[in-house]
């Protein structure tokens, strides 16, 4: 491995002697030969005879100095989505992509995006001091030309909004559970600014809304645990995905918008303004507060000391001004062409934009993105060629809303419909130690694949130990994730394409999350210092889409998703206890583990016949529509309740924040809806979302044996 420092490698003295003359012959004649094959042949040498020389090739292509490099290129300054130190960096993937004579475009959105113009805070406190926090970040990281450039901290989508001598209190999680609690205890937070710390799984949208709804005037949000003590949070509070002004299609140029006044706008926004608070900050304020005690279950998980909740008696003066403004975003893309199925779609995705200088997110994606082109262009000029098209994208506007990938994913629907094989997101590629997956299941053997077998790799953090051995070891069950959440950019692919798609990261958590700190410098010195991590993401992540693009029958198995579909039930019965009846689910997930039987023997059957004739190859064409079709299935034509750009019954978010469901959101939902209803109106609610999530899973069974009937 390459030594890496946090500026590139001088050369020394020693270095830039000349080679001895023997050396420089050889040297002058590999040149030669390099040249004059990369001229007369690399574009006319026939395609690699198995994709199992393509895995070695690609595999010995990997180097972590180019993974570093990129790394501190793109995060010399910070590049907030819609300005112009993002748009330098729209341009440098555009250029690397070009660069490497692979073929490269962009494409651009008009999007309402969020900014600040001005914020203050200053606390009053009873013994008649007042303390102004400076609502700022001081690195001294050498990441850039200081960080005068980072933008103020904020939540994106904040109305603008002012309270002068208002009671603070301190609310934990600001679930509705805490809510009650401290209703218990006589506290009433109408009228204060209160202080949630984030967890809970509440995300910061819906803190604020519960604020609000509890007659909160303000919401001051700091995030604790092991966290940069001095470091603020940014982050958005809009509800939803994608451009809030071209909801359901995209926002091109001299397209449709919708006015900032339009309900279905306003109604994504926060009621109430809302600011990130560094836990320093939060510890002032909380540990003088008065009025009651806090509750012992909180005060025990609390990294702070916390001894009252209030209210006060600190008063708190708060003040948030902000902009929301259309601006231009840009997604970026190279295009690999299929030779035998171009119409046929691979796609990678990371997003490039960062709420400061992104060295974790999400620029070490970037950077396994950039290196994957690299090793990629390598390829092709060995005479590689995929058998399917693979798309590589660089995302814009992640961080307001999955905006850049939820605009493109609405404007090309209808192909990636008929012509997507799967979507394959990295978002931060690094963030620490262990290595974490998420699939939709009929992805999950391959996965297991690529890391156990055909990728033997060591596991940075474990000497002698594979990364699989290692993965392994934190679960003796299968601990792939689900795709329900609203995270990252597969959210548009999974919840509203029907993609089938992958997400996978090093690292639960960072310190640096979202700060000024999230650097370069905390990278080589704490997150990745020898960039093995990168490596082994990357080659995980191109592996996969080696396999999706050249395997002639697509790696996909329903027999997973089929024992998924019967776990989830099983967990909704429990939860349930009998409220309803689940045989229309039970019957429909028989029904489609059959058909995933059957179409796992053909697989296996067509995979042995060692003969290339068209009937064959015609074989193999169809059940590979069949495989791609079937996740379609899931989606439904009039989405959730009240949400209805989400599709997919199995995974998508629920409404609540609090549900004890990650799947079937359209059941989860009717649960939450219903608590006030009558027995026999909530029977009947939740009754109808099974039958819906029961014909979805019929829809893809149907699908998946490719008969009518």
């Amino acid at each position: 491995m390459a030594q890496l420092w946090s500026k590139p490698p001088v050369p020394t003295a020693a270095s830039t002697k000349p080679p001895r003359p023997l050396y420089t012959f050889l040297f002058i004649v590999i040149l030669c030969i390099l040249g004059f094959y990369t001229l007369h042949y690399a574009h006319s040498a026939p395609p690699l005879s198995t994709s199992q020389n393509a895995l070695r090739l690609f595999l010995s292509a990997a180097t972590n100095f180019t993974l570093s490099a990129y790394l501190r290129d793109l995060t010399l300054h910070p590049h907030l989505a819609g300005t112009k130190p993002s748009l330098r960096t729209t341009h440098y993937v555009l250029n690397h992509f070009t660069s490497l004579g692979l073929r490269a475009h962009a494409v651009a959105y008009d999007a309402l995006l969020s900014y600040p113009t001005h914020s203050s805070l200053s606390a009053h406190f009873s013994n008649g001091t007042e303390l102004v926090f400076p609502l700022s970040e001081s690195t001294g990281s050498g990441s850039g030309n200081g960080n005068d450039a980072v933008v103020r901290p904020y939540h994106a989508y904040s109305p603008s909004g002012t309270a002068r001598g208002a009671m603070a209190v301190f609310v934990n999680f600001g679930r509705e559970e805490d809510y009650r609690a401290l209703g218990g205890m006589g506290v009433n937070v109408s009228g204060c600014v209160v202080i949630a710390r984030k967890g809970g799984g509440l995300p910061r949208a819906a803190v604020v809304e519960r604020a609000a709804l509890n007659g909160a005037v303000a919401v001051l949000l700091y995030t604790g645990g092991d966290r940069f003590r001095k470091g603020f949070e940014r982050g958005t509070v809009m509800r939803g995905l994608g451009d809030p002004l071209s909801p359901g299609w995209a926002g091109v140029e001299g397209g449709e918008k919708l006015g900032l006044g339009d309900d279905e706008v306003s109604g994504r926004f926060p009621k109430i303004p809302s600011l990130p608070l560094s836990v320093d900050d939060a510890e002032v304020i909380l540990e003088s507060l008065g009025g009651a005690p806090t509750p012992s279950e909180w005060r025990d998980a609390l990294d702070l000391k916390v001894d009252h909740v209030g209210p006060g008696p600190t008063l708190v003066d708060f003040d948030y001004q902000g902009e929301k403004k259309v601006v231009k975003i840009h997604n970026v893309f190279a295009v690999i062409k299929g030779l035998e199925e171009p119409e046929r779609y691979v796609l990678l995705g990371n997003h490039r934009d960062a709420w400061t200088y992104g060295a974790v997110d999400p620029n070490s994606g970037t950077a396994a993105l950039l290196d994957i082109a690299r090793r990629f262009s390598l390829m092709m000029r060995s005479g590689w060629r995929p058998r399917r098209t693979i798309v590589l994208c660089s995302w814009d506007a992640e961080e307001f809303g999955m905006i850049g990938s939820t605009e493109w994913v609405e404007q090309n629907l209808v192909n990636l419909g008929s012509k997507a094989v799967a979507y394959l997101n990295v978002d931060c590629a690094v963030q620490g130690p262990g290595f974490f997956a998420g699939a939709t299941p009929q992805l999950d053997n391959l996965l297991l694949e690529v890391i156990k077998k055909q990728f033997q790799v060591e596991d940075p953090d474990s000497e002698g130990e594979t990364m699989y051995q290692k993965w392994a070891s934190r679960n003796s069950e299968n601990n792939i994730e689900r795709l329900g959440r609203v995270d990252s950019d597969f959210a548009a692919f999974v919840q509203h394409a029907g993609v089938p798609s992958v997400d996978m990261y090093y690292g639960a958590d960072f310190p640096t999350y979202h700060t000024a700190f999230d650097s370069y410098d905390w990278m080589i010195n704490y997150g990745d210092p020898s960039f093995k991590r990168h490596v082994a993401v990357a080659g995980v992540w191109g592996l996969l889409a080696l396999h999706l693009a050249d395997d002639p029958i697509l790696p996909f198995n329903y027999i997973s998703y089929a024992e998924q579909l019967k776990r989830h039930k099983e967990v909704l019965s429990n939860l349930l206890g009998g409220l309803v009846s689940l045989s229309p689910l039970s019957t429909s997930i028989q029904d489609f583990a059959s058909a995933a039987k059957e179409a796992e023997i053909e697989t296996q059957k067509l995979r042995e016949q060692e003969t290339t004739s068209e009937l064959v190859v015609l074989k193999k064409r169809a059940l590979n529509d069949r495989l791609i079709f079937a996740e379609r299935g899931f989606l439904d034509t009039d989405g959730l309740e009240g949400r209805r750009w989400f599709k997919h019954l199995i995974y998508g978010p629920s409404s609540d924040p609090e549900s004890k469901l990650d799947f079937f959101p359209g059941i989860a939902d009717a649960i939450s809806r219903t608590t006030r209803m009558s027995l026999s109106q909530k029977k009947a609610i939740i009754q109808h979302e099974v039958w819906r999530v029961a014909r979805a899973i019929q829809r893809a069974t149907s699908a998946l044996r490719g008969e009518l009937t």
